[in-house]
């Protein structure tokens, strides 16, 4: 039984996972949008959330604050480019929304193996 078990395992060990997971958050966070699989999309879903409303939150604190949020985001995604974009742009997109930032539309299912297929994205652009 998988009670109070935090996360998907994805098929994967645990650097090949956060690997996985970092990638996507910080291409979600590129391009505004991903194709992929329902399942790695539900698994980096929350975490995206998070980060948004870290980076949100952030701009109402004092300097130090600021600072404290951004070394958070950049030790989750490991970029400076989209840790800036995160903070600067993408964050006051939502200043004004209470969560939800993110949509799931399903595309059906992939040729090949038949995995569902859904668009991970951003709901305000």
């Amino acid at each position: 039984m998988r009670h109070q078990v935090a996360g998907k395992k994805l098929n994967r060990n645990s650097g090949n996972r956060k690997a996985l997971r970092r990638t996507l958050i910080k291409q979600l966070f590129t391009h505004d949008q991903i194709k992929t699989t329902r399942a790695k999309a539900q698994a980096i879903r929350g975490d995206a959330e998070k980060l948004i409303t870290l980076a949100k939150n952030s701009s109402k604190g004092t300097d130090i604050d600021k600072v404290n949020a951004r070394r958070l985001a950049a030790a989750k995604l490991n970029d400076a480019g989209v840790v800036k974009h995160l903070f600067d742009d993408i964050a006051p997109r939502f200043e004004n929304r209470n969560g939800g930032y993110t949509r799931m539309i399903k595309l059906g299912p992939r040729k090949g193996d038949d995995a569902d297929m859904v668009l991970l994205e951003l709901v305000e652009k």
